[in-house]
């Protein structure tokens, strides 16, 4: 009799391991190449995350795709193939993360991209973006350029799928406010100089620059802009929303407009913001691990994690134990549901036909003055 006691014991106890089973989320982030300025500290702030997530221990893998996309993909399907991933993040790097949405479509595989890749319709069913899309900020940064008189814009950014989709959106935002696209210039990631590409947008003598580029590849055009004697208005897409910029650039970014999400600067917003509490939770405990001012919308993204998988974990489990299809499927349902959350950059709410998540109005234009952001009206 007490056999039989201590063997139903250990049934039990296996039963619940088996269901209790260990969530494994894999991310890939650009920790070395040209965006490793931006994939270190998403990496950091991964460092600040919850041993547990929705009671349940959270095990995280993270590997390094050296801001390639080959390398990416390799990097995701070894992530749910070996590690079991019931979750891949990644990447910071737009053409990376195009390549681990292929991977998270075929193999069924939850997957947060950390950047606003675009995908055709149907390719994106199982990614899901963590960033506030390039059609949310367009729509902030064409507002500031009107209220600022702007009537022609050029355009330089990178010669990728993250430039492409923000000149996109800006054509589509700008046509809508009556201000013209002029000179369109493109540059690649790992170039050292843009002075051709500058000199042909400032012969057109635009009122306004807009510069799309990530981390300290941001300041280089404006330099080359500074050096050519450029005086209009200078606009900055959200990767270059990192004090790389001012590092970098120095005097020269002196007054430059950045469109970003709300956390870099959430002492500014008003008391009414669903993301404030939010925000100042990151940067009290990124800052106070990394110091001060070393906030930065891309660690800010990956640290609003945890709160969406708080609410979507715990009823996956319902379904399926974690390490299986099943979970697997039934994590992706859950997070087309659970919204809205706010997160550091705005306020989460998928469904199964909005993979974005982000309202059109979550975007704020930031200002560099004496070195730091100042949110404008």
């Amino acid at each position: 009799m007490k056999l039989l006691k201590t063997l139903c014991a250990s049934a039990c106890v296996l039963a619940f391991s088996a269901v209790h089973a260990d969530v494994t989320i894999g991310a890939v982030l650009p920790l070395t190449g040209p965006a490793s300025g931006l994939g270190i500290p998403s990496k950091n702030a991964m460092a600040l995350w919850p041993k547990t997530i929705g009671g349940e221990k959270i095990n995280v893998v993270i590997l390094d795709d050296a801001t390639d996309p080959t390398t990416g993909a390799k990097n995701a399907r070894r992530l749910v193939v070996e590690n079991k991933a019931d979750l891949i993040i990644g990447s910071v790097a737009t053409p990376v993360a195009l390549a681990m949405a292929a991977v998270a479509l075929e193999t069924k595989t939850p997957h947060f991209a950390l950047s606003p890749v675009e995908l055709p319709p149907g390719n994106d069913a199982w990614t899901f973006r963590l960033t506030n899309s390039n059609a949310v900020m367009a729509h902030a940064l064409v507002k500031h350029m009107k209220s600022q008189g702007v009537k022609t814009v050029g355009f330089i950014g990178y010669n990728d799928t993250y430039g492409e989709s923000w000149l996109k959106e800006l054509r589509a935002a700008t046509t809508a406010a009556g201000i013209k696209v002029g000179a369109v210039e493109r540059f690649a990631r790992a170039d050292t100089s843009v002075t051709a590409q500058v000199l042909r947008i400032t012969a057109d003598t635009p009122d306004a620059v807009f510069v799309v580029a990530s981390g300290s590849g941001a300041a280089m055009p404006q330099l080359a802009l500074a050096e050519r004697g450029y005086k209009g208005k200078v606009y900055q897409s959200q990767s270059a929303a990192t004090r790389d910029l001012m590092r970098i650039g120095g005097k020269v970014v002196e007054g430059t407009f950045v469109v970003s999400g709300p956390a870099v600067a959430p002492e500014q917003l008003p008391a009414s913001h669903p993301s404030k509490s939010v925000a100042l939770s990151f940067v009290q405990a990124y800052e106070e691990q990394y110091g001060a001012n070393s906030r930065n919308l891309f660690a800010s993204d990956n640290f609003g994690i945890p709160l969406l998988l708080e609410k979507a974990i715990p009823q996956a489990l319902k379904t399926a134990k974690p390490g299986t299809p099943e979970f697997r499927a039934a994590l992706k349902a859950a997070i087309e549901s659970v919204g809205p959350i706010p997160v550091p950059q705005g306020v989460l709410k998928f469904s199964p036909t909005d993979h974005w998540g982000f309202q059109p109005d979550g975007g704020v234009v930031l200002k560099v003055v004496n070195g730091d952001w100042k949110v404008e009206p």
